[in-house]
């Protein structure tokens, strides 16, 4: 039987696959911080359901809506989760594939905390640039 958390992930990543923010939004904390390393015009630390939505939709905007995550695998237990993926994107002159990893802190049936962290880090800046 599957952990609760690995649940909650895999309910939350499926939702986003299908384009149902208010399910994503479900599954965080309404103070969600959310971190993304680098030094793109994504990277950044977001706190709160406005900012990530801002977030999300800065992604959509310069992928044109291409963006999409590739789950490999999703790791939980009782205070965090770990999801493996594959970030894809496309813009004018430019393509991304991309292995990241997705960590997050859960409590109380909610993600409280998120921190991406990709593969090369170098070649997602040039993409978000």
């Amino acid at each position: 039987m599957a952990n609760a958390n690995e649940e909650l992930l895999r309910r939350g990543y499926a939702a986003f696959a299908a384009g149902d923010l208010d399910a994503v939004l479900a599954i965080f904390a309404d103070d969600i911080a959310w971190h993304v390393s680098g030094q793109s015009q994504i990277s950044g630390d977001y706190h709160g359901h406005k900012e990530v939505m801002g977030f999300f939709g800065k992604i959509l905007e310069i992928t044109g809506g291409t963006f999409r995550l590739d789950i490999h695998d999703v790791l939980a237990n009782d205070t965090h989760g770990a999801v493996l993926v594959t970030a894809y994107g496309e813009r004018p002159g430019d393509t991304l594939e991309m292995r990241e990893v997705h960590t997050w802190h859960l409590a109380g049936g909610k993600a409280t905390e998120f921190w991406a962290f990709a593969e090369d880090t170098a070649i997602t800046d040039h993409f978000f640039s």
